[in-house]
Parts: structure tokens; C-alpha cells; sequence
């Protein structure tokens, strides 16, 4: 086994400085060979920080003079499918920041594309990695809390970023459903399991944007029992980043951020809240960390994948028939 994976990252916005280039030059068995940005305002400057020679302007140029184990895509939405493509045709293992694409075409490119060249291809649902929700996860695959019947969640924050292309539906693909709602129900989905969606209902209101919304609420039906319940939003107010899901099933009821557990007992429930630590910051670092830790896992053959491209796709589905929903202003079945 090599001594380090090796990586290249195309896209050097706010995603790649925050997140991935600081976590990924802090692990020592990875190294950030090269990198792809066509602002050269910022190009020279991070490539020098973070002590990258291989620079380029052309991620095509990338893609075919380096040797790389993986390549993580970072810039803006509209240029995932062709940068993904093109980097699988080039041999490249790949993790797409979400949400993967504009639409569910462009995503089954790349799941094709993925399928044809047997590469492995991973989307960033970093919820999915906060140390509470993979507790909260074996909490409720344990049946702590009974069969789940109702699922409430939301997300109300300023959006993900203040560049001029993250408002634009032709190049973001869509407003806070795409920010902010993906993450949500992929995170609820899979604490569910991957439960079958029957039904979904939403509406969406663009009170301080044009073309896509800054709010949205919804309903997902799944099957005869199960009902999700969702809000999240760019423009709603509140004093701090508000993530919550709260998971109430027969035997009692889960809630994240903070974890708290309670079992029903007779006519009433007690705490059975399982002792946890880090917060707000930290659960957020930790969430990419840890699903870097994993990506590479998969890399180095140690780990199975989980946040792939096929399941990305289904997500996809579920987020086009939200989006017909509001534009019908009616319910739409998925099945």
C-alpha cells in the first residue's frame, strides 16, 4: 500500500480554503499534489500557503499530467457534470462537494460515466459524519426509540456562499433546497435507512432572492406510516446557525443538535440521553474530518463507500419532484 494518497483539488473557493485544504494537509498519510483555480487572485497565494507546486489554470491540464489517486471537485455546481466526467474518463477517483449537479440529467452522466469506468465516486453529505448524528443513528438502528412514525427537521442560516453565482438557478441549480435541503433529507434519509418516498408536497418563497427561493417548507410521505416534516431556509430569522431534527417513534423520541433521547415510560418518558461531547464548531469540522477520514478510507480500500453517486442520484429524484411540486402547487407521487 502506498504511504500517502495523493489528491488533487479543482476549485479554490470558500469550501476548498475552509474546509478541505486545511483538514487534508493536517493528515499524514494524504498529499495535495495539485490544484486547479481559474481566479488567479487567489490561485498563488493558497497553492503558496498550503506548499503546492502543481498548479494550473485548465483542470484539464490536471487531469492528464498528474497522477493522482482522486480528485475533489469544489466549484460552483454548474461545472460539476463536465469536470466529473472528464475526470473519470481521466482514471480519477472523485468526491463532488454537494449538491452533486443541477439536475437529475446531469447526474446520471456522471453515475454512467462512474459505472462505465468502475471508478469510485463519493458526494459531500458531511451531516452524515457529525459524531451526534452517527450516534443518533445507532441509537435508532438499535429500536431505542421504537418505530419512527414522524420525522421534524430544519435548517434555518445565511447561505453557504455570498458569491454572485450561488443565487443564480442557471448555475446553482436551485436556491436553499439545493443548499441547505439536500443535506437535511439525505442526513434524514439515512438515519431512516433509505426508506421508499410515496409522496412529496413543498412550497417555496423567494422574499429576498429572484430567480431561486431562500425559503422552503415540506412534506414527505414514505409509505402508509412514516411522514418527514421540513423547513429550511436562507432568509427566516435566527440568531445562530439553527439545525434540528427531531425523530419521534413509538417507544420514545430522538432530537439532534443537541442529542437527547427520551423513552416513553407509561403515560410519560425519561431522559436516556447518552453522554456526549462537542458542539456547535466543532461537530462541524469534526463532520468533515471525519468524512475525509472516510473518503480516503474508501481510496486505500479499507472503508465501503456510502455517499455515492447512486444514491446521489435518487436524492436528485426526490429534489426534482419537491421542485414540481411547488411549481404545480400540488402533491406529486413517486411511485
Amino acid at each position: 500500500m502506498k504511504e500517502k494518497t495523493t489528491l488533487g483539488i479543482i476549485g479554490l473557493g470558500s469550501i476548498a480554503q475552509v474546509v478541505y485544504l486545511p483538514i487534508l494537509k493536517k493528515m499524514q498519510n494524504v498529499e495535495i499534489k495539485a490544484v486547479s483555480e481559474i481566479k488567479s487572485s487567489r490561485f498563488n497565494s493558497l497553492a503558496d500557503k498550503y506548499n503546492i507546486k502543481n498548479r494550473y489554470v485548465d483542470y484539464k491540464e490536471l487531469l492528464e499530467k498528474e497522477e493522482l489517486d482522486a480528485v475533489i471537485i469544489a466549484t460552483p455546481t454548474n461545472t460539476h457534470a463536465q469536470i466529473a466526467i472528464d475526470a473519470l474518463n481521466a482514471g480519477k477517483n472523485l468526491l463532488i462537494e454537494k449538491p452533486v449537479a443541477r439536475s437529475v440529467k446531469e447526474t446520471q452522466l456522471i453515475y454512467e460515466a462512474a459505472q462505465k469506468t468502475g471508478l469510485k465516486v463519493m458526494v459531500g453529505m458531511n451531516l452524515r459524519f457529525r459524531p451526534d448524528a452517527m450516534l443518533l443513528k445507532s441509537l435508532i438502528k438499535n429500536g431505542e426509540i421504537g418505530e419512527i412514525f414522524y420525522v421534524r427537521c430544519g435548517w434555518i442560516r445565511k447561505q453557504s456562499s455570498q458569491q454572485s453565482w450561488f443565487w443564480q438557478k442557471e448555475k446553482a441549480g436551485g436556491g436553499v433546497l439545493f443548499d441547505l435541503g439536500i443535506l437535511l433529507l439525505d442526513l434524514t434519509f439515512w438515519l431512516l435507512d433509505f426508506p421508499e418516498v410515496k409522496t412529496v408536497s413543498v412550497q417555496k418563497f423567494c422574499n429576498e432572492t429572484e430567480t431561486v427561493e431562500d425559503s422552503a417548507v415540506g412534506l414527505l410521505r414514505l409509505g402508509e406510516k412514516t411522514v418527514i416534516n421540513f423547513e429550511v431556509s436562507w432568509s427566516l430569522h435566527s440568531d445562530t446557525d439553527s439545525l434540528m431534527l427531531s425523530a419521534y417513534g413509538k417507544g420514545g423520541t430522538a432530537h439532534l443538535n443537541p442529542l437527547k433521547l427520551y423513552r416513553r415510560i407509561g403515560s410519560g418518558h425519561l431522559d436516556y440521553t447518552p453522554a456526549t461531547s462537542g458542539k456547535g464548531k466543532n461537530l462541524y469540522k469534526k463532520s468533515y474530518e471525519n468524512e475525509l477520514k472516510h473518503f480516503i478510507g474508501i481510496l486505500r480500500d479499507e472503508l465501503p463507500l456510502i455517499a455515492s453517486i447512486g444514491g446521489a442520484l435518487q436524492r436528485m429524484k426526490i429534489l426534482e419532484a419537491l421542485y414540481k411540486s411547488a411549481e404545480l402547487n400540488q402533491e406529486i407521487s413517486l411511485q
